[in-house]
């Protein structure tokens, strides 16, 4: 019977250690994006200003006053955003392509079910933002300010993040897939279900205490492996 126990026992463990190993392998919910007909727009935008099934075309929206507008099915694409004021903003169900800017002001934000594709930012602010089946995919993103947001369901795809903080940040069912993730900040993070391994470059600047609730690759592991060391203290001398 101590025999029968032992291996019901360590049948139980394995199995565990299973069910925790996959637990880590949830994938994100993608965001799928099926637009219908678009009329086109050329104006500009105003607060709280609701936008619908509307296609915003290589506009110049730089410096333009947007709080609190909703965009709901639109599209908008190769359209500058340089110091836009888009605080609270609304996104469902819609696609920004090639947009561009520095300064662009999503603070507190709402993005469901959108897809940023070879976006080129710089300085973005989205602190506060909730985003929830989103996927950027390509391009360069510079200074991407997402302190205390939360990201659920969202794919970095094929992009470039060059120092971008998560500081105080909710990640839940996160991947980022080829991408390069350079000098990040993830102090203060919360992770569940976030895969970084097929991270091209991986660069943590501060918060590498913040990666429980990841999963990384061994070739990751031994390139972390100093600052793992320096992190608890360990001194490492050959």
């Amino acid at each position: 019977m101590a025999r029968k126990a032992t291996t019901e026992s360590g049948a139980g463990a394995a199995s565990a250690r299973g069910s925790a190993r996959a637990a880590l392998r949830v994938s994100p919910k993608r965001a799928e994006v099926l637009l219908p007909p678009l009329s086109p727009y050329g104006g500009g935008l105003d607060p709280d200003g609701d936008y619908d099934g509307l296609e915003f075309k290589d506009l110049d929206l730089t410096g333009q006053e947007g709080p609190g507008a909703r965009f709901i099915d639109c599209s908008l694409d190769g359209c500058g955003l340089d110091e836009t004021a888009l605080g609270r903003a609304r996104f469902v169900d819609s696609v920004l392509s090639r947009v561009r800017g520095v300064g662009t002001d999503l603070a507190g934000a709402s993005l469901r079910d959108v897809e940023i594709v070879d976006a080129r930012l710089g300085g973005v602010q989205l602190h506060g933002a909730v985003l929830e089946r989103v996927l950027i995919r390509g391009g360069k993103i510079d200074y991407l300010n997402l302190r205390k947001s939360r990201l659920k369901d969202v794919v970095f795809e094929g992009c470039v993040l060059s120092e971008p903080d998560f500081g105080g940040a909710e990640l839940i069912r996160v991947e980022f897939r080829d991408c390069v993730l350079r000098r990040a900040d993830l102090s203060g993070v919360r992770m569940k279900d976030v895969d970084l391994r097929t991270v091209a470059e991986l660069d943590i600047a501060r918060g590498l205490d913040r990666l429980a609730g990841a999963v990384i690759n061994s070739a990751q592991l031994l390139q972390l492996a100093p600052a793992f060391a320096a992190q608890i203290g360990v001194r490492v001398e050959d």
